[in-house]
């Protein structure tokens, strides 16, 4: 669809006119709640709907990739749907796996992504650029996964010593196609595949069972799994299992020119980002660092350890006070307001905090404001679901819900 017919470029009269034309936006016409919400003096209208049918793996096979609190494909594309036409900058200023950047080029929309942490780099760009399968297994083939290095014994917790002695191998050629500036579009994609595959819990990682493979446990806490499990660490043919997963990731068709869209990432802090144009950005969508709720450098050791990343720990944000996150984001949002359009837009992810005995989506709107953004509306996405799961020997089919909590932000005219 385009935003000619979708989105508006004019500053709504008022909260009825508002609440007219989200329905006429979004396509609904009626919601499950409307209402009106106070928040320091303004009057925001919330709406709570199933915008989108959010499924298991239902979005593009390029997005299978698993990273810790990223949300579904099907958000930011609710949000390019509407607000952009092809050709349209779409950023994500806090872009993790990628979900943002890749729904973006996949709809024919040019990405644009930033991080702090540099693991982020690694996990998208080479899905913005994919090589053909047939070039990842020629590539496969022919390197060489013999390695004299001598191994941390510690990692023999999560990795039989033959697989250990591949990844080494794995680093080393990675390492050495970087420092001879031979490192392309396939050697990128193999060693993210790896990096993805490093730890789980099924015979598809290289690791014995663990934890889920968006987080990597310590060394103490999978030597007591192993012990409470009775399990040693098994080969893994590595070779077989990245092409496996590629042949996963690759499986659907791409838009006739996604190879050949250039995407524009960088590796900064979210509020600082001098290499992005101002006025250049027809829509933001993102979800920020939550309540010191996920620490990204502890989850990724061991992918921080595969692809030789060292981070400084100051660089990456872990927010312990709600004061400390609103003055960050009120900087965020300064930045955002100089890199988008007039009349550009903000759809800003925040979920569920603490049961929603903290409603951090008001927190936003404060914030915003005083970066002198718009708050136009919330969208509460509510999705009922039946939930199975079976890690760590628990098996249920209960009920449950999948909520995201959207500010929706405009740049004045």
């Amino acid at each position: 669809m385009s935003r000619n017919s979708h989105s508006p470029n004019k500053r709504l009269a008022d909260t009825r006119d508002l609440h007219l034309a989200m329905r006429s936006w979004f396509g609904y016409e009626r919601f499950t709640e409307t209402r009106d919400r106070q928040i320091d003096g303004l009057q925001i209208p919330v709406y709570v709907n199933e915008f989108w049918t959010a499924r298991q793996r239902d979005g593009h096979s390029l997005h299978e990739l698993s990273y810790r609190a990223c949300y579904k494909p099907q958000l930011p594309g609710f949000f390019i749907e509407r607000f952009c036409d092809p050709g349209d900058r779409v950023y994500d200023p806090f872009m993790g796996r990628g979900t943002t950047l890749i729904e973006a080029q996949l709809r024919g929309c040019i990405a644009v992504g930033n991080d702090a942490n540099p693991l982020s780099r690694i996990l998208a760009a080479p899905r913005l650029q994919p090589p053909t399968l047939r070039q990842v297994e020629q590539r496969l083939q022919a390197i060489s996964l013999d390695s004299e290095e001598a191994h941390d014994t510690e990692l023999h917790t999560f990795f039989d010593p033959a697989t250990l002695t591949e990844l080494y191998a794995w680093r080393a050629y990675f390492r050495k196609r970087e420092q001879q500036q031979e490192i392309d579009a396939v050697d990128r994609w193999i060693q993210m595949v790896a990096c993805n595959r490093l730890t789980g819990h099924s015979p598809g990682f290289f690791s014995v069972y663990t934890l889920p493979p968006n987080q990597a446990t310590s060394v103490i806490a999978q030597q007591k799994i192993n012990a409470k499990r009775g399990q040693i660490p098994e080969y893994r043919d590595t070779r077989a299992l990245i092409l496996r997963k590629s042949r996963q990731l690759l499986k659907d068709p791409l838009p006739r020119d996604y190879r050949n869209q250039m995407a524009d990432i960088h590796c900064a802090s979210a509020d600082q980002t001098p290499a992005i144009p101002s006025d250049s950005i027809r829509l933001v969508v993102t979800s920020p660092p939550f309540l010191d709720t996920v620490d990204y450098v502890q989850d990724n050791w061991l992918r921080n350890w595969f692809c030789d990343i060292s981070i400084d720990r100051s660089q990456i944000w872990q927010l312990r006070s709600l004061p400390a996150w609103v003055e960050r984001m009120t900087a965020v949002f300064h930045e955002l307001r100089r890199v988008l359009q007039p009349n550009g837009w903000v759809a800003f992810e925040v979920g569920e905090i603490r049961k929603q005995k903290l409603l951090l989506e008001n927190e936003v709107v404060r914030a915003a404001t005083a970066a002198g953004l718009i708050a136009e509306c919330i969208l509460i996405h509510s999705q009922n679901f039946t939930k199975t799961a079976n890690c760590w020997g628990v098996a249920n089919n209960q009920a449950g819900t999948n909520s995201n909590r959207i500010v929706l932000l405009r740049k004045p005219a």
